[in-house]
């Protein structure tokens, strides 16, 4: 795999988890557990949200270019890169939510990139 395909695959990936960060911070700002509201309510608030519309623009933007990725990278290559994803989200949630990491996040994490490594190894040159 081409050096331009694997920073195209991790700008995708990043863009993803981004999205989640955005979605994950505007659900929480919009939509507050303790308050009671309706289907109506709920939708109002989402599409008056604009972490909640970025984080859908920026998901949107970044199937885009995975279908980019997709159309010059094997998909046995290229979707395991996907669970990069879940580095980046560990990474945003202890940031930039509080979120706590413990011993299992971190060895589940590792393990991932561990696979990464294999899978981008066993590319042949395209």
């Amino acid at each position: 795999m081409g050096a331009t395909n694997l920073i195209v695959i991790l700008i995708t990936v990043f863009m993803s988890a981004c999205a989640q960060l955005m979605l994950k911070m505007g659900a929480s700002a919009a939509l507050n557990p303790s308050q009671a509201v309706g289907t109506n309510d709920v939708i109002w608030r989402v599409i008056q949200s604009p972490l909640i519309l970025s984080g859908i623009f920026t998901y949107g933007v970044s199937v885009l270019i995975w279908i980019w990725v997709l159309s010059r990278v094997e998909l046995s290559i290229a979707y395991p890169f996907v669970g990069l994803s879940f580095i980046f989200t560990l990474l945003f949630g202890v940031f930039f939510l509080g979120e706590a990491i413990n011993v299992a996040k971190v060895a589940g994490t590792v393990l991932i990139i561990l696979g990464c490594v294999f899978i981008a190894n066993s590319a042949t040159p395209q």
